[in-house]
Formats: structure tokens, sequence, C-alpha cells
């Protein structure tokens, strides 16, 4: 079966198992996993953060960096389509108390000018306009890269009127890898960054949120308080060690699966929109004349799964678990499917 609904879906290779097999573990609430203080370490520096909090998941660790930089009635400053708006259950309203203040970008990338505009005047009957969330790659976007002149451009509007930045960087090391930018270019612009380990780089679960050394204790007690205070979880830091070091520069395969995947779509008379395509995520669209919940039947009778995100947009994502002769097979039914029944 050709898996192609997320990132999500891999599973850990062979030498990563061997990693978590043999990982040496202790009891992370009591501060006692030398496996997890190395991981966290290492993501910090990467990033020229003073620190980094392991968490289970990237949305809690969104969620955490949320809470961490804003207080109830504030207002968060986001794309329609960002992932803290549109996939995290409403989590900024129920965990912080906060107002999403949402822009309409261009396939998730927005600028200092939709910032500007959207910050609120000192006024009693309006929120306190608090933090600005970034996301990068835009998955709802296409995978499109959020560009480094947008971020510092924003980042200046932010430091003229004391707001603060969070980077939901789930997919941030497919844009690194794409644009051979610094990861610590990041770390000088946001105040706190999501690093998802269990996306392209293919782990298990974990997640990472980099903030100051001032702000980690009451990261780890709010992480605490979201249920995600784990014991022994030396098992999965060492599975994201070793994508760390060994997963990274492979998601050129999957940009380049992605890329070849949308080329071929291209020559299929039922699609009609096809979004650029700059990393391992594809989202087209079918003619109205085509049916969507068929086109997927089809592509599953053929071994291939995948998802429609609404009206008739279908989306793609390449990973470490698809293979060049995956993809092949993938192009190779495209152009026959017959959508239409």
């Amino acid at each position: 079966m050709i898996d192609l609904r997320s990132d999500t879906v891999t599973k850990p290779t062979e030498a990563m198992r061997h990693v978590m097999l043999h990982a040496e573990v202790g009891d992370d609430v009591f501060g006692e996993d030398k496996t997890v203080h190395a991981l966290e370490a290492k993501a910090a520096g990467m990033f020229g953060m003073d620190a980094s909090v392991f968490c289970p998941t990237a949305t809690m660790s969104n969620q955490l960096a949320i809470k961490l930089n804003t207080k109830p009635l504030d207002e968060i400053i986001c794309d329609r389509t960002s992932h803290i708006y549109t996939y995290e259950v409403g989590g900024m309203a129920f965990h912080s108390g906060c107002m999403p203040r949402y822009v309409f970008g261009e396939r998730g990338v927005f600028t200092a000018n939709d910032v500007s505009a959207n910050i609120n005047p000192a006024d009693v009957h309006k929120t306190i306009t608090r933090l600005v969330s970034i996301e990068n790659t835009c998955n709802r976007g296409g995978g499109k890269i959020f560009p480094m002149q947008n971020i510092k451009d924003i980042h200046a509007v932010c430091s003229e009127n004391n707001l603060l930045m969070h980077l939901d960087g789930s997919r941030i090391f497919n844009a690194l890898i794409e644009t051979n930018e610094d990861a610590k270019d990041y770390g000088k612009y946001f105040d706190t960054i999501t690093v998802c380990l269990s996306k392209g780089l293919g782990c298990p679960a974990g997640a990472l949120l980099l903030c100051s050394k001032n702000k980690e204790a009451e990261a780890r007690r709010l992480r605490k308080v979201f249920g995600g205070g784990m014991r022994q979880t030396g098992i999965l830091a060492a599975a994201g060690i070793y994508a760390l070091d060994h997963h990274r520069e492979r998601l050129r395969k999957d940009h380049d699966h992605a890329k070849r995947i949308a080329s071929t779509l291209m020559s299929c008379a039922y699609v009609s929109e096809i979004l650029p395509v700059e990393t391992n995520i594809v989202i087209f669209k079918l003619h109205e004349t085509f049916a969507a919940d068929i086109f997927i039947k089809h592509l599953a009778s053929h071994d291939i799964l995948a998802f429609t995100i609404g009206e008739n947009w279908i989306r793609f994502v390449t990973h470490l678990d698809v293979t060049e002769v995956m993809t092949e097979h993938v192009c190779k039914i495209l152009p026959k499917l017959n959508v239409h029944s």
C-alpha cells in the first residue's frame, strides 16, 4: 500500500528501532532521562535557542507556546489556514483564553503589512494583540515555504509593537533543506519554535518546543498540566536524535517525488488546478464534474491512499516510506483513472 495521506504515517526504520531499543532512559519528569536531555540540547543548539522541552506532539508544543506567550483576553495573529487555527480544536481558546485574528495570506504566507493592519488599538472593548504565529512550511498552502524576508519584516513590526512571535515549524526541515538557510536564523526572530519529529523526519512520536532559558521552567510546568509529563521518554528521544542526524538530508527525495507526481497530474484531464509544489505536499483540485470521493476510491483500488481536504481538493504527501518505485506506480496510475464512475 502506498500511503500518501500524510507524512505522519511513517514507521521507524530498522536503524531507528535499533537506537530506540538500546536507548539510555530515566524518569523525565524528575529530569533524569539523559537521552531526552541530549535531544533537547541538540535541537536548541541547532536553532541557536537557549532551551527546549520534549513534547509528545507538535500540537501540544504549539499550545504550550501559545499559553507561554499570552494571557487570557489576548489575540493571536495567524493565517486563516494555519494549523493552530484550523486543526488544533480551538485550543487557543480552550487552553489559553485567546482569540485568533486571522489574516488571508497567499497559501499561508502573509506580510508585515498584514500584521500592522491587524494590531488592535488600546481600547477597553478590544482584545490585546499579543502574539504572531507563522507556520513554515504551510500545510494548507501545499507545503509553501514562508520566505525569510517576510519573517524579518514581520519581526520588525513585532518589535515596534511589543508583540511576541511563534513559529509552528512542524515541517521546518522541509523548508531548510530546500532553501539552504541556517536554522539559527530562525532562532534570531522567534520567541518560541515548534519542531516536529514525527512528520518528514520519520519518528514514531515527539516534538520539541524551543524557547529562551527563562521560559523553560514555566514551559515544563505547563507541559505537566497539559498531561505531557512523560517518564522513560529516552526511547522516543533516541529516535529524534537519530532522525536529526540521518533523516534531514533525505527530505530532498520527498520533494523530488512530490514534484514528479505534480508534473504527472498536470497532464490529467480531471485536474483543474494544482498548487505550486515546493516541498513534499501536493494539493490539487478536481474539475467540478468529477467526484472527489470516487477519485479516492479509485486510488485505493490501486493501493494508493489519500484523502480530500474539502471542495474537491485532494492532498498527497510524500515521505520516507514512499519509495522511487512507489512514485513510479503513482505516476503510472494517475493518468489512467476514470473518476466519473
